[in-house]
């Protein structure tokens, strides 16, 4: 449980000085393949809480009710509703830039959810698994992209129940960051997926989505990059370094894997 407010836009910043560069090199969560079918993912993110299997471990999700919506691959109607409020109240629109789903945030998630990684496809899975300690790392039965599913069902019920039958997406934004502070001090209880492993999966493709390479559906326009100054991947910087030292470095405008294509 954490005591922290909401993280907001200006702390992921702070988060990606410490990490831009792994949201931007192949090899990561951010840095999927173009074919998300055929590609190979990274191991998810390791819950701190290292919560292990449960009730529902062995079990798979049922597919999406309802097709797709447009430009998604993998979240239904309800479910792309969800990851698009929910990225909006961690990065909403202001004079930094547009809010994250219009920035491909979310469809940034869906591509990862969709991939190999979100699959499972290179996860052990089989178990036995018992309770483990943070240090463990993820223990479950459940890939990525069943945590993201069943945890948006269980998190919109509690929300039904509590805001006069409003799913999260219809609530207003002040009852969204109300919710998504409470999933991230662990004071709304889902029963199936345990709340913590549910809020930093999809919170980690948030972080992942705003700052990866654009290649990957999300950071459209390169914005994060320009707001933290971020030049981008593929660039030697050595002869800079005398002329730029302990002065601000910025280029007019980031480069993106695609640029090199």
């Amino acid at each position: 449980m954490t005591d922290h407010k909401l993280t907001d836009r200006r702390t992921l910043l702070k988060f990606a000085g410490l990490g831009m560069g792994a949201a931007a090199v192949p090899g990561t969560l951010g840095a999927q393949q173009t074919d998300p079918v055929a590609q190979t993912g990274a191991n998810p993110v390791p819950p701190s809480g290292g919560h292990a299997g449960h009730a529902m471990a062995g079990r798979t999700p049922a597919p999406a009710t309802d097709a797709a919506p447009a430009g998604y691959m993998f979240l239904d109607t309800e479910e792309a509703a969800f990851v698009e409020a929910f990225v909006d109240t961690l990065i909403p629109a202001d004079e930094l830039s547009a809010k994250g789903s219009e920035l491909g945030v979310a469809t940034f998630i869906d591509r990862q959810l969709y991939s190999a990684w979100g699959q499972g496809r290179t996860m052990y899975l089989q178990g036995p698994f018992v309770e483990g300690t943070p240090e463990q790392g993820y223990q479950s039965a459940l890939t990525p992209a069943d945590i993201v599913r069943l945890g948006i069902a269980e998190a919109n019920a509690v929300v039904r129940n509590t805001y006069a039958d409003n799913s999260f997406d219809t609530v207003t934004d002040a009852e969204r960051v109300a919710i998504v502070t409470a999933l991230e001090a662990d004071k709304i209880a889902l029963e199936v997926v345990p709340t913590p492993v549910f809020f930093r999966m999809l919170f980690q493709l948030a972080m992942d989505g705003f700052f990866a390479d654009p290649l990957y559906g999300g950071n459209k326009g390169k914005a994060s990059w320009k707001l933290l100054g971020y030049p981008g991947v593929g660039e030697m910087y050595s002869d800079k370094i005398a002329e730029w030292r302990n002065k601000p470095f910025r280029v007019e405008e980031p480069m993106s894997i695609q640029d090199f294509g």
